[in-house]
């Protein structure tokens, strides 16, 4: 789930100055979760928009902002799009870059939000950054704690001379990952691996911009 934050309104208004009609673009999935997308936020987003003087021509809540087919789809089927001078997008950027290649190019596609990170979910409301997309897995040798998101250096071979009582030290209110690391693999008999050098990492795996076609 990716994590989003919201911009502070007055940035988000300065990036609309030159502009008069708008078209909301809402996100029910992740930016729903995080209160920074959904239905409400859209609402939120018309009437301080409204109040400001721009004039809202449409707005839509899709279920993933991120699959250009539905953003196609609003499009095609919501006549107020056809009106905006600019898009704003209450979504990651992923969001952002989907709804900027369906739209005519000479339409500004604006963010309304901030990405921030991949999380895992406790519960609603409760998220934890657990993956940094690294592009070569390591948790079969981690005991799934991820040492390239979870340790603050990144640290591929056990913990680092600044530990304390099992304390980061670098942010001394998290436990040390290594510390968390060596502690599951010792409940699974797997001590063992540690002792496995794990060579540098190889970044040639990031470069970006990265992509996936399966058909």
């Amino acid at each position: 789930m990716i994590i989003t934050k919201k911009k502070n309104p007055e940035d988000v208004l300065k990036s609309l100055e030159g502009f008069q009609n708008i078209y909301l673009f809402g996100c029910n999935s992740c930016a729903q979760q995080c209160k920074t997308g959904g239905r409400e936020e859209l609402d939120e987003m018309e009437a301080l928009l409204k109040e400001k003087g721009f004039s809202v021509c449409g707005s839509a809540l899709v279920d993933e902002t991120c699959y250009r087919q539905l953003i196609l789809k609003t499009l095609r089927q919501d006549g107020g799009a056809k009106d905006a001078d600019a898009f704003l997008v209450l979504s990651c950027g992923a969001g952002v870059k989907t709804v900027s290649d369906c739209v005519a190019e000479e339409v500004p596609v604006l963010p309304a939000l901030d990405t921030i990170f991949l999380a895992s979910v406790e519960r609603v409301g409760r998220f934890f950054e657990g993956c940094s997309l690294c592009g070569e897995c390591v948790l079969d040798r981690t005991a799934g704690i991820c040492p390239h998101t979870e340790c603050p250096k990144g640290l591929l071979n056990g913990p680092c001379g600044g530990m304390h009582d099992g304390m980061c030290e670098v942010n001394p209110e998290s436990e040390c990952a290594w510390a968390r690391i060596y502690e599951r693999l010792k409940k699974q008999g797997r001590t063992g691996v540690m002792r496995e050098y794990m060579p540098p990492k190889d970044n040639s795996v990031r470069i970006q911009p990265r992509r996936l076609l399966l058909r």
